[in-house]
């Protein structure tokens, strides 16, 4: 059976290349961005390359959209066999806790975490249904309570939370055969990261195309970096 793939903010950065090596891999992959010429854009790349794609139209924030796009993928799909969380923000790094800008924390809160808790659910239920499932969530250690330090309050909060997401989930999950787990890319050359970060968008990919294809069995409600596991 050829697997399904959405991937979230799939137009650029990590996500273009996660989406990339997943069709790369066999996977029928759904591209998802904002803007429908930019998924478009994706997917007309993938097909043309001979791989299979159909882009998706997906603003994380908002419900109208992620019902949408369920309804439009299970109608002409069938199901969603692999979910990559990658769309995220990071419009904080630097700033102090102290004092902090709270409207913009929200904002990160409102994508990182919300946004992709609010995709997850749309799919969830439908794994769980189909005994098969793999929910990727990109993170950081930024994130990680036992690497946390000052600063960036908003993107530190925000994966904080999505760290205990993925456990929630994988324990609400277990015995289903869907694993969920956590993928730290470390810092990566993107708009995100800047042109000073020290890894490549491949090496960013990696971990999380891996959690994305983990045979039967594998972990679930674990945080990894280079496939090797990581506190949260």
């Amino acid at each position: 059976m050829q697997r399904v793939a959405l991937v979230t903010g799939a137009n650029r950065g990590l996500g273009l290349e996660i989406v990339t090596q997943l069709a790369r891999l066999g996977l029928l992959v759904v591209p998802t961005a904002r803007d429908a010429d930019s998924a478009a854009a994706v997917a007309h790349a993938l097909t043309a390359s001979g791989l299979q794609a159909v882009p998706g139209v997906l603003d994380v924030t908002s419900d109208a959209s992620v019902g949408a796009l369920q309804t439009a993928v299970l109608g002409q799909l069938g199901r969603v066999d692999v979910l990559v969380n990658n769309a995220g923000i990071g419009h904080d790094f630097g700033r102090p806790a102290a004092g902090a800008d709270l409207a913009l924390v929200e904002d990160h809160l409102r994508t990182n975490l919300l946004g992709s808790w609010r995709v997850s659910n749309a799919f969830v239920e439908g794994m769980v249904a189909n005994r098969y499932g793999r929910i990727v969530f990109l993170s950081s250690g930024m994130g990680a309570l036992s690497e946390m330090g000052g600063g960036s309050p908003g993107y530190r909060v925000s994966k904080a939370g999505v760290n205990a997401l993925v456990r929630m989930l994988a324990a609400e999950t277990a015995g289903a055969n869907v694993l969920v787990n956590a993928a730290c890319p470390g810092w990566v050359r993107t708009d995100m990261g800047g042109p000073n970060a020290t890894r490549t968008v491949t090496e960013g990919a990696d971990t999380a195309v891996w959690l994305a294809t983990l045979e039967d069995g594998g972990p679930t409600g674990g945080f990894f970096r280079d496939r090797a596991p990581i506190a949260f």
